[in-house]
């Protein structure tokens, strides 16, 4: 079984109750050319930040990912405040306030409770000992949580790609039975030109013939429609095999957009089946295009 196809875009959250606390954990992703990992801790979690990178590194690949983790203790009294805290914070405003002659002013009890640390205590800035195991666990799960999120959309982005690449498939078929009913009036037509320019020259008719083959089989596009083929085939193959995708699909889009901007450059001389191959390459440009800027989303 192949490996999902997974979008660099999505978002997790994973919410953990323990005897210590709660900790909280998001994961937010968007798209990058590599994995590049920010983290938002607060001081009491600096320590444990290279142990969920590696936690991180070995569940997703590519992309823009913040990393948000909360751990808050339990408070050890009834209420949960931080009285420690609160006095201090109080005696801090009274001292600031009687230095600098302010008499009316009164502290926000609101404001003050809203305060980072003033609920679930802690007075010593670490986590509990045994709550990293916990952390590291829920860095995990929403890594996990992360990747389902963006094999989801994957799915659906891979199967869009295959629409589009239908309709390049479709097209190339189409520009290939047309050039089977135009090279033989564009060797012709080639042919009464050069007669034409030539005039009287006494130019050796099967000569003529010759030259006129060789400027036909330059301007054929049997080549370029054969390789667009085959480029079509190996993007089935590789959202097939699923995985990371993204960047081999940029690769085969740059050759598949080199075969149609050939195509385009050979159909003048053509008349009405000319233009007709160059409605359907520049359709295929089109659904390549597409195909680029979805690709640009996957891993």
């Amino acid at each position: 079984m192949s490996a999902p196809i997974r979008s660099m875009t999505g978002f997790a959250r994973v919410q953990t109750s323990t005897e210590h606390g709660d900790i909280v954990v998001s994961l937010k992703s968007v798209n990058h050319r590599g994995l590049d990992l920010h983290f938002h801790l607060g001081p009491e979690l600096d320590a444990l930040e290279n142990a969920m990178r590696s936690v991180i590194k070995r569940s997703v690949l590519r992309g823009h990912i913040d990393v948000r983790c909360s751990a808050v203790r339990a408070a050890n009294g009834a209420t949960g405040l931080n009285l420690p805290l609160l006095r201090s914070y109080l005696a801090a405003f009274r001292k600031a306030a009687s230095e600098e002659g302010i008499t009316d002013a009164q502290p926000d009890l609101n404001r003050i409770l809203q305060l980072p640390g003033m609920f679930g205590a802690a007075s010593d800035g670490e986590p509990d000992p045994t709550s990293e195991s916990v952390i590291l666990a829920a860095i995990e799960e929403a890594a996990e949580k992360l990747n389902q999120f963006r094999a989801r959309e994957g799915a659906e982005l891979a199967a869009f790609i295959r629409e589009q690449n239908a309709a390049i498939l479709k097209s190339a078929g189409e520009m290939a039975q047309i050039r089977e009913k135009a090279v033989p009036a564009f060797h012709k037509r080639l042919l009464e030109k050069l007669q034409e320019l030539l005039g009287n020259s006494g130019l050796d008719p099967q000569r003529l013939a010759q030259e006129a083959a060789l400027l036909a089989d330059r301007g054929d596009i049997g080549e370029e429609i054969s390789r667009l083929n085959i480029h079509s085939r190996q993007l089935e193959e590789i959202l097939d095999s699923g995985g990371e995708v993204g960047k081999r699909l940029d690769f085969l889009l740059q050759e598949l957009n080199r075969e149609t901007n050939t195509i385009l450059s050979k159909t003048s001389g053509l008349g009405d089946l000319g233009l007709r191959i160059t409605e359907l390459a520049l359709a295929s440009k089109a659904a390549i295009e597409k195909i680029r800027e979805q690709a640009l989303n996957l891993e």
